[in-house]
């Protein structure tokens, strides 16, 4: 008999309450339908009806393996290894939630998939114990920064986190670690930026009463170039920025303003590239704004934060890691790993910003990048 007639007289045993038999029928118009993965599906439906859990499992996988991705057939998969206490179960909802579609679910397909969140919550949970009581003895004996990376590296495996690489977009320099914020360690001079919180901020006010002063857009380009991860900012007075430093020009109508700032930076290891640098200004981030997630252009220097005015709340976020902006306490990242910030008050959000080389580099290493960079014309700070 053809399938669709064996589908009718499933139909009509089902009508007529005969569950056992509409699932005979289903599954020999399943056999007879190759790639039919709806059919297995209804048959796996049945046998959930009847009381049969192991046998709706096996008609799922016959439909997973004609469309393996399928959200509800991963989702039916799911909840049946959970129903028979199955230690896949964990995973299975792990797999299922992977292909959650973006828009609103029905009723009860939405209550399904929130009890598979529970679920799955639980047994991440129970992952992350016996993890750590496996690793508690290799973690005590561990130095701070070593243990934020075991803890990094256990969050990765168990989904929290994710990781996250370099992807600069024009300049990749190879072999260079990757690190979201690098250790203060690497930079001895950071203390002394550090100190010098007061007289930069003291500085900072006095450019921004001159009246010649330049705040410009940070953001500034071409509306017709392929820039999707700036357009909400281009040329928005919501992100500004006072230059000091601006692709290795110096801005002399707000330098003037800042000799003890400048004085300073000749300190740091500021990159000089043709075009692009040294970079360093006062960000001002308006009450209430966003700055998207986005990566920088070049990973062979790394930018450095001296926050200066920070309402409560004024976050950024590069990679997996977010850290809230304290006044005087400055970090280092890398701005070609995705970064995003927020000001959620409702005052005015001052951080000092400058690069400087990666401390990978070795001489020969940032004159190359200079020179290829340089050639090119340079590329700006976005």
């Amino acid at each position: 008999m053809q399938s669709g007639g064996l589908v009718t007289q499933a139909e009509q045993a089902v009508a007529a309450g005969d569950l056992r038999r509409a699932v005979t029928l289903l599954s020999e118009a399943a056999e007879g339908s190759p790639g039919n993965a709806e059919l297995w599906m209804k048959v796996a439906a049945l046998h959930r009806a009847t009381g049969s859990p192991d046998a709706a499992l096996e008609a799922v996988h016959r439909a997973l393996t004609i469309s393996p991705l399928d959200f509800t057939m991963l989702l039916m998969r799911a909840s049946l290894l959970q129903r028979l206490g199955h230690p896949d179960a964990g995973q299975a909802w792990s797999h299922a939630l992977a292909q959650k579609p973006d828009a609103d679910l029905p009723p009860q397909l939405a209550s399904v998939v929130a009890e598979g969140e529970r679920q799955h919550a639980a047994w991440i949970d129970a992952r992350e114990r016996r993890m750590k009581a496996a690793m508690g003895g290799v973690e005590q004996g561990a130095d701070d920064q070593e243990r934020a990376r075991i803890e990094r590296f256990r969050n990765n495996v168990l989904g929290r986190t994710k990781p996250f690489y370099s992807t600069p977009t024009h300049f990749f320099f190879p072999e260079l670690a990757q690190r979201e914020f690098h250790p203060r360690l690497l930079f001895p001079w950071i203390d002394e930026l550090e100190a010098a919180t007061e007289t930069i901020a003291s500085e900072l006010q006095a450019v921004m009463a001159a009246e010649r002063a330049e705040l410009v857009p940070y953001i500034q380009y071409d509306d017709h170039l392929p820039l999707a991860q700036w357009r909400p900012l281009n040329r928005n007075p919501d992100w500004t920025a006072i230059h000091l430093w601006r692709n290795g020009e110096l801005i002399d109508a707000n330098a003037r303003h800042c000799p003890r700032t400048l004085e300073l930076l000749e300190k740091f290891p500021q990159p000089t590239i043709g075009g692009s640098g040294p970079n360093a200004m006062f960000s001002l981030l308006a009450p209430n704004t966003a700055i998207p997630p986005h990566v920088g252009v070049n990973n062979a220097r790394l930018v450095c934060h001296l926050p200066l005015v920070v309402p409560e709340g004024c976050w950024f976020r590069v990679g997996a890691e977010t850290r809230y902006w304290n006044r005087g306490e400055a970090f280092v990242f890398d701005d070609t790993i995705e970064h995003e910030a927020l000001n959620p008050s409702n005052e005015l959000r001052v951080v000092f910003i400058f690069d400087v080389w990666h401390p990978d580099l070795s001489e020969a290493e940032r004159n190359a990048v200079a020179a290829l960079i340089g050639s090119e014309g340079g590329v700006g700070a976005l």
